[in-house]
C-alpha cells in the first residue's frame, strides 16, 4: 500500500472513530442535562405543591377560586404561549419519533415547549391540579436531547428516544425502567445500534440525580411478601378491577381529547379555557370532599397507603381518581404517572376490607401495578417501574402477573394504549397517516 493510499485509509478510520467519540460524548452530555432538568422540576413540584398547602391552611374553600383560575390560566398558557406543551407529552414525544423529519418534530419537541412544560406544569401543581411531572420529564426530556441532535455537527440518530427513558429514569430514580420504557412504550420497537447509547444516557441522567439528591426509592424500600397459596386469589381480582378502571380512565380521556360529539364538543372547543375552569372546579370540589387528599400528584398519600403509617381513608382512591381524571380532560400539562400510581394504591386498600388475610402491602403494590397498566397498557414498564420504585424484589412475580392480566381487562375496555392513541392527533397534524381519526379540538393531551 503506497503512503498515500494509507494516509487516505487512517484518515478515514480516524473520521469514523471521531464520529463515534462525538456521537458518545454527546449522549452522556445531553443524559447529565436531562438528569438536571427532572431534578429542577421535582423541585419546582414540591415547592408548588407546598405553597398550594399553604393555601388551603387558611380556608379550605379557597380551592373554589384558586384552582379553576388556576386552570384557566394554565391552558391558556398552554394554547396560546406554549402550544404542545399540553398533557403529559408523552404522545407529542411519540408521534415526533414517528415523523419523517426533522423539521416536522421541532413544534412537538422544541427548547421552547420545553420551557413551557415546566412553567406550566408548575402553574397547575400550584392551583391544585392532580397531575404528576414525570410525564412531562419525558417530554423536556426528550426535547433536551433532541436539540442536542440538531446542534451535533454529525448526523446523530436516537437522541429523541435516550431522551424519552432518561427522563423516565431521571424522574422516578429507576434507571432500569427508563430503558424499558423507551422500548416497550415509547418505540415498540428497538434499533440494535442505538442500544448501548440509550443505555449511557440513562445511566449519564441517573448519576446526575444521584449525586444531586442521593440514592433513594421513590416509594421508600418495602418488605411486603405474597404467600403461596390462598392469597394468590387477590391477583386476578385486584388486577381485573383495577385494570378495568384504568382502561375506562383511557377511554374518557381518549373520547374527550378527540371531540365529544354534538353540541358539548361544539361548546368545548369553542371555550377550551372556559372548560378547563370548569374542570378546575370540579377538582377543588373533590378536594373538599376528601379533606384536601386528592390535590398534587398524590405521593404522599400513596407513600402512606404503602408503609401504613396513618389509617386510610377508603375514599381516597375514588375521588383521586375524579380528580386526576378531571385535570386531564381539562388540557393543562401535567403527567398522570404519579397520580396513576397513587389512585392505584387507594383502590387496592379499599380491597384490604374484603381480603384482611392478605397483606396490605402486597396488595397495594398489585393494585399500583394493575392500575397503572390499564392506564397506559405497558405491563412490562408498569411492573418494573413498581418493583424499582419499592426495591421489593419479592413482589416481582405477583406483580408481573398482574401486570398482564390487567393488561388484557384493560383492552376489554379500550383497545389502543393511551399515549400512542392520542399521538395519533399529533401525527394527524403533521401529516395524513391516520385519516379515520379527527384531530385535537381545541384542548391537545
Amino acid at each position: 500500500m503506497s503512503f498515500s493510499r494509507h494516509a487516505a485509509h487512517w484518515g478515514v478510520r480516524s473520521r469514523i472513530a471521531l464520529k463515534r467519540w462525538m456521537r458518545r460524548t454527546l449522549f452522556l452530555f445531553g443524559g447529565i442535562a436531562v438528569g438536571l432538568a427532572a431534578i429542577l422540576m421535582a423541585f419546582l413540584a414540591d415547592y408548588a405543591q407546598a405553597a398550594f398547602g399553604r393555601v388551603l391552611s387558611l380556608s379550605p374553600y379557597l380551592a373554589l377560586l384558586v384552582t379553576p383560575l388556576g386552570f384557566g390560566l394554565a391552558l391558556w398558557l398552554a394554547v396560546r404561549v406554549f402550544p404542545n406543551s399540553q398533557g403529559s407529552g408523552i404522545p407529542q414525544v411519540i408521534a415526533a419519533l414517528r415523523l419523517p423529519d426533522q423539521e416536522a418534530r421541532a413544534p412537538l419537541v422544541s427548547l421552547r415547549v420545553a420551557l413551557g412544560k415546566i412553567i406550566v406544569m408548575t402553574v397547575g401543581l400550584l392551583c391544585g391540579a392532580s397531575t404528576g411531572r414525570e410525564g412531562p420529564t419525558v417530554q423536556v426530556g426528550g426535547s433536551i436531547m433532541f436539540a442536542i441532535g440538531r446542534w451535533a455537527p454529525f448526523r446523530q440518530p436516537g437522541f429523541l428516544l435516550a431522551g424519552a427513558a432518561a427522563g423516565v429514569a431521571a424522574a422516578f430514580n429507576t434507571p432500569l425502567a427508563g430503558i424499558v420504557f423507551g422500548i416497550e412504550e415509547m418505540s415498540r420497537s428497538f434499533e440494535m445500534r442505538t442500544s448501548g447509547l440509550i443505555i449511557g444516557a440513562v445511566i449519564a441522567a441517573g448519576l446526575t440525580s444521584l449525586a444531586v439528591v442521593g440514592d433513594y426509592n421513590y416509594f421508600g424500600s418495602t418488605a411486603a411478601v405474597l404467600p403461596l397459596g390462598g392469597a394468590w386469589i387477590v391477583v386476578p381480582v385486584c388486577a381485573v378491577l383495577c385494570g378495568l378502571a384504568g382502561g375506562l380512565f383511557s377511554r374518557i380521556l381518549i373520547l374527550f381529547a378527540r371531540g365529544l360529539p354534538g353540541v358539548v364538543g361544539a361548546w368545548i372547543k369553542q371555550h377550551p379555557v372556559v372548560f378547563a375552569m370548569l374542570c378546575g372546579l370540579g377538582v377543588a370540589l373533590c378536594g373538599l370532599a376528601s379533606h384536601d387528599h386528592v390535590y398534587g400528584t398524590g405521593y404522599e398519600q400513596a407513600r402512606a397507603i404503602i408503609h401504613a403509617t396513618s389509617s386510610v381513608d377508603h375514599a381516597f382512591g375514588p375521588w383521586k381518581l375524579a380528580a386526576t381524571l378531571l385535570s386531564a380532560i381539562s388540557g393543562i400539562p401535567g403527567g398522570i404517572f404519579a397520580p396513576s400510581l397513587a389512585i392505584g394504591a387507594g383502590l387496592a386498600s379499599d380491597l384490604s376490607l374484603v381480603f384482611t388475610h392478605v397483606p396490605i402491602g402486597a396488595l397495594v403494590l398489585i393494585g399500583m401495578v394493575s392500575y397503572l397498566t390499564g392506564v397506559v397498557q405497558a405491563p412490562i414498564t408498569s411492573f418494573v417501574i413498581t418493583s424499582e420504585m419499592t426495591n421489593d424484589h419479592a413482589m416481582v412475580i405477583p406483580l408481573m402477573a398482574a401486570a398482564l392480566i390487567a393488561n388484557a381487562a384493560s383492552k376489554m375496555v379500550v383497545p389502543e394504549g393511551l399515549y400512542h392513541a392520542l399521538a395519533k392527533s399529533f401525527l394527524k397534524t403533521h401529516a395524513d397517516r391516520e385519516p379515520r381519526e379527527k384531530p385535537i379540538p381545541g384542548l391537545t393531551l
